[in-house]
């Protein structure tokens, strides 16, 4: 008989498959950068998927030098602003957060999020941030940015999006100061990422909820002599006797999607202000018209439309080198059918 070879299916590295606590993603690392201080990561909204005709300028390449079509996702990215600054101390118990500088300019839609800071002096807490950095026990800075989706007509809600970005480069001195100075103050994706540049793009998946082991796990669905009283798509067997519980590992139903996932080393293939230049007629589907800044994506990032997406630079190990790729059409033909 033939050796079949069948690999599980479905991957035990994302178990257990529980739903996000929340639609904001969380990074727990972050890549090296040897440059002046900067916010790394920016943050938008997904819009949805389009193509595009470009030069294929990947080295060695079948197709190098002619023009081939790539399939592009749309992520609109308003300017977002900083409320604040807050460093982290580290022990042998991980990162600690220390203290915090707020500005007190602050969008009203911001309270709608959290309970914003009333009668904070900004100067004291930037002092005390300082003083901490010079005894010796800030490990990492981080900037308090938040969206405003009030902004864009695609999303329908008001609340900002509150989230962390780890500034780098330099000394602890220098990114306070340059902290200190972008304060109460809106950064745009221009200024931390360029065109070209691989970046990881991480987001909450569509949401399934509960789904049994066939689809959850792509287990075969149990033939017609093994299948009596109808129940085709349950599992064979729930384990051995020993050990004599349910062990992990055995495909069960339950929640499916709505789970942070991240797609490392995608390209930025487009940096543009103008939405009519992405916007095909009549609108994206289940999202509307881009009217202000946007970045094309190569390839599909995860989650549904109007989901927020984080972008931080790329951390793995891939191709150094910035090419500005060369893009000779954008599709704007309906999607309406």
């Amino acid at each position: 008989m033939a050796n079949i070879h069948r690999p599980r299916r479905g991957s035990l590295a994302y178990s257990p498959r529980t739903r996000a606590k929340s639609p904001i993603p969380r990074y727990g690392s972050w890549p090296d950068y040897a440059g002046a201080p900067a916010v790394q990561g920016f943050a938008g909204y997904k819009v949805g998927m389009t193509h595009v005709i470009m030069v294929d300028d990947r080295k060695s390449s079948p197709t190098e030098g002619r023009d081939v079509m790539v399939p592009v996702t749309v992520v609109e990215v308003p300017p977002m602003r900083v409320a604040g600054v807050r460093a982290y101390s580290e022990d042998t118990y991980g990162k600690h957060a220390l203290t915090e500088a707020w500005t007190t300019d602050l969008d009203e839609e911001l309270s709608r999020r959290i309970n914003v800071p009333k009668n904070h002096d900004t100067s004291a807490a930037i002092l005390a941030i300082r003083d901490a950095i010079g005894a010796g026990k800030v490990a990492e800075l981080y900037a308090l940015t938040y969206t405003r989706p009030a902004e864009l007509t695609g999303v329908p809600k008001k609340v900002p999006d509150l989230m962390e970005m780890r500034i780098a480069g330099g000394s602890l001195d220098e990114q306070i100061a340059y902290a200190e100075g972008i304060l109460g103050k809106e950064i745009e994706l221009t200024g931390n990422l360029e065109v070209g540049e691989y970046v990881d793009v991480t987001a909450v998946t569509t949401g399934k909820g509960t789904q049994g082991p066939v689809k959850r796990w792509g287990v075969q669905v149990r033939k017609r002599k093994h299948s009596r009283g109808g129940k085709k798509r349950h599992i064979g067997t729930l384990g051995p006797w020993n050990p004599h519980h349910i062990r992990w590992q055995v495909p069960q139903m339950g929640q499916m999607g709505y789970q942070q996932r991240t797609e490392f080393n995608k390209r930025i293939l487009k940096i543009g202000t103008n939405g009519d230049d992405v916007t095909p007629a009549g609108g994206f589907l289940h999202y509307g018209l881009v009217r202000g800044p946007y970045v094309l994506i190569k390839g599909s990032v995860p989650g549904p439309n109007k989901r927020l997406i984080r972008i931080r630079p790329a951390i793995r190990q891939g191709e150094q080198t910035v090419r500005a790729p060369t893009i000779n059409f954008v599709s704007t033909q309906s999607m309406q059918g």
